[in-house]
């Protein structure tokens, strides 16, 4: 993709935030799009520190941070929202994405490629709702998306390979290691990672050990975050939904069955760091 191409980020929370700043770093006009006024405001402080941490790091210089952030438009207008590319990461629900991309499929042109977000939807159960469903994959980041380099580039039944191509190409641009995958429960990582969550949360249900002997012990043999402050960081709801998505997908097996603690932490609003209390505190 050249850098005369738009990009579209959908929702201003920590991904979408992470996104907008890659797209800008690498040189795209870049729109940064939510409903919420506030939300808006975050991600531009958000990316503003960020970009001021590179600076202080030495990795980019003043007059660098200044135009990438010159580089964002923020708007809540649905409108604005016109671009080659459309990167969704609103919240996981099928309907609110299928909304989304439908109500900007009427502003754009047949040609604008719809990427998802998505940790865990399937990429044919949101295509198949979509306008021109040919245009819809998955390009999925990982939190910290300015610091993480893979992104799962997800191939649906309908996906054309030119936009795979042309993901997999703008991925790479972006500085990142793109992989291609097709469209199955939980696509790679999320698959992989289901039981390191799991079994650590069913080993403190069952008493063998505490929240931080698990971190302690998982960091010291080279993970770089503990399930639980993992989960604290991605966002206790988020990943408890995506749990709970492939479970189902897969027709529910016992070993991946979610967790009745994370249940609690969901119902009584602990989100991680997000909300200030998850599995540690915050405030």
């Amino acid at each position: 993709m050249s850098q005369t191409t738009v990009i579209c980020v959908c929702g201003a929370g920590t991904m979408g935030s992470g996104i907008a700043q890659l797209a800008a770093q690498a040189g795209f006009t870049t729109i940064q799009f939510d409903m919420q006024e506030n939300m808006l405001a975050k991600s531009r402080s958000s990316i503003s520190s960020s970009l001021d941490k590179l600076v202080e790091k030495g990795k980019i210089t003043a007059d660098e941070a200044t135009a990438v952030l010159s580089r964002i438009s923020f708007t809540s207008t649905l409108e604005n929202c016109v671009a080659n590319v459309v990167i969704e990461a609103i919240i996981e629900n099928k309907e609110a994405k299928t909304t989304l991309f439908n109500q900007l499929a009427a502003l754009n042109t047949p040609d604008t490629i719809f990427a998802t977000n998505t940790s865990s939807i399937a990429i044919d159960a949101l295509a198949q709702e979509v306008v021109n469903p040919e245009r819809v994959a998955g390009l999925h980041f990982f939190n910290p998306a300015p610091v993480m380099k893979l992104v799962e580039v997800i191939k649906g039944s309908k996906s054309s390979s030119k936009v795979i191509n042309q993901l997999t190409q703008l991925a790479k641009t972006m500085g990142k290691t793109p992989v291609v995958c097709k469209d199955s429960p939980g696509f790679i990582v999320n698959r992989v990672a289901r039981p390191y969550y799991l079994e650590a949360m069913r080993i403190v249900e069952l008493h063998h050990t505490d929240i931080a002997g698990i971190d302690k012990l998982l960091e010291a043999t080279g993970f770089k975050m503990g399930p639980f402050r993992l989960m604290d960081m991605i966002g206790m709801d988020v990943n408890f939904a995506v749990s709970n998505i492939v479970w189902e997908a897969l027709d529910k097996p016992e070993r991946l069955t979610p967790s009745l603690l994370q249940q609690q932490k969901v119902a009584a609003g602990e989100l991680g760091r997000k909300t200030g209390k998850g599995f540690y505190q915050y405030l």
